[in-house]
């Protein structure tokens, strides 16, 4: 069973462009964000992991998963 804070990343060279889909793993759910290609790994893992931990947030209050 996975963890409460355990997050998949993937990141996907789209052109220019790097895709990053971050997933929970408690509660499957998916963001994804798009950077430029020259942009640090470690920047676009902080950027779309903030966004999947607002989006659990926001799930959250509203009474959703």
């Amino acid at each position: 069973m996975p963890s409460r804070n355990e997050i998949y990343l993937e990141f996907i060279a789209v052109g220019r462009q790097v895709k990053v889909v971050a997933i929970d793993a408690a509660t499957g759910t998916e963001i994804s964000i798009f950077g430029p290609a020259g942009t640090p790994r470690a920047e676009l893992q902080r950027i779309a992991v903030a966004k999947l931990k607002r989006r659990l947030e926001m799930d959250r209050v509203k009474g959703g998963r």
